[in-house]
């Protein structure tokens, strides 16, 4: 399938600072594809750098092959939705999602009836003579997709589209915004700091920090296998314990963060004896069982003691002590927790589970 936007090595500084720093990246036609960081990581430059509302000091643009860099918004092949929805508050819903069919002199019999169109498309026509004050947040979303979806554009670009929303509309309409792009199969590209918006909606997460990409990969491949400490952290959560390659084995490597043992596998990765490392465990990969428990021989084996339980709806979450600087948190399902009928308190030793192949080790200490 062909590439419908490149970028190549865009650059766009702010008072001297380069808030984008060299990014290039291809998405291909009818991709689903997210700009995942924090505030200030230069995420939302290289979206409004797409759209044209900023423009690069260096790289170039190309949309459908067609060079944009220089290009105002209006002549770019593009729609953007922001967060704030931009609806005209004096219109209907009709005249909103209609607007840029009229400025661009379209007939007012197809104008109508592209309009009924967009608006079957998200649900909302019983609501075309409404006002934007008559509608909750979640169908002035819509409305904004409606709109900028009438024109057919090449590229929907969607700049946090869901941040106003409460958590709950926010997820359905995580799931609208995925079957809304089936439905019409034009590329989206979506700017969020979001980590389960990115993970639910996209085929494909581009991690930014300080203005470059820094990993790019398939939901499920950023998760299991960060390229960073950075990437570990904030795309989920995950413990990181920084330790000492204390032994090389055939196919294990074996680090010591304090008392603290955990094997790895070392799957092709080089370390050397003493090399300092950071070891990542996610939360819910780790196993809480009683003291006394057996747990497979090849398991990596940590005891300690209960701080605290997090109660987190379907999940527990457990701190235990094992005697590092922080504590190692372990997420249960509240079925397979210590106990059928009680969470483990405070102050009670257990022991901690972990297979090596749920062990990631990255060079060097705690850092980006």
């Amino acid at each position: 399938m062909a590439n419908i936007i490149e970028i190549s090595h865009l650059t766009k500084s702010f008072g001297g600072a380069a808030v984008v720093n060299d990014v290039s990246l291809a998405v291909r036609e009818g991709e689903f594809v997210t700009l995942l960081g924090p505030s200030g990581c230069g995420k939302t430059t290289t979206l409004r750098l797409i759209a044209g509302f900023e423009y690069p000091d260096v790289g170039t643009v190309l949309v459908g092959g067609e060079d944009v860099t220089d290009l105002p918004p209006y002549r770019r092949p593009v729609n953007t939705v922001f967060q704030d929805y931009a609806l005209f508050p004096h219109m209907t819903v009709a005249q909103n999602v209609g607007y840029g069919l009229r400025i661009a002199g379209v007939a007012r019999v197809d104008i109508a009836r592209r309009v009924g169109e967009a608006l079957r498309m998200v649900d909302l026509l019983d609501k075309i003579q409404a006002m934007p004050a008559e509608l909750s947040g979640g169908q002035r979303q819509r409305v904004a997709l409606a709109r900028a979806i009438i024109r057919q554009p090449k590229v929907l670009l969607l700049d946090e589209p869901l941040s106003a929303l409460d958590v709950k509309l926010r997820e359905a309409m995580q799931v609208e915004l995925k079957h809304l792009h089936n439905r019409l199969g034009i590329t989206f590209l979506l700017v969020t700091h979001d980590q389960k918006e990115a993970l639910v909606m996209s085929d494909r997460v581009l991690v930014m920090d300080a203005g470059r990409i820094v990993q790019a990969g398939r939901p499920a491949d950023l998760y299991d296998r960060p390229a960073s400490p950075y990437v570990a952290d904030f795309l989920g959560s995950s413990n990181l314990l920084e330790a000492t390659v204390a032994a090389i084995e055939s196919d294990r490597i074996v680090a010591a963060a304090r008392s603290a043992r955990i094997a790895a596998l070392s799957n092709g990765v080089r370390f050397q004896l003493g090399e300092r490392v950071l070891v990542a465990v996610r939360p819910e990969k780790a196993l809480l069982v009683a003291l006394e428990a057996d747990l497979p021989g090849h398991f990596n084996r940590l005891e300690g003691t209960v701080i605290e339980n997090l109660f987190h709806g379907h999940t527990l979450r457990t701190g235990v002590d094992i005697g590092l600087a922080a504590p190692f948190v372990v997420d249960s399902q509240l079925q397979q927790a210590l106990s059928q009928t009680q969470a483990p308190a405070p102050g009670i030793r257990v022991a901690v589970g972990i297979d090596p192949a749920n062990v990631t080790l990255f060079p060097g200490e705690r850092g980006r």
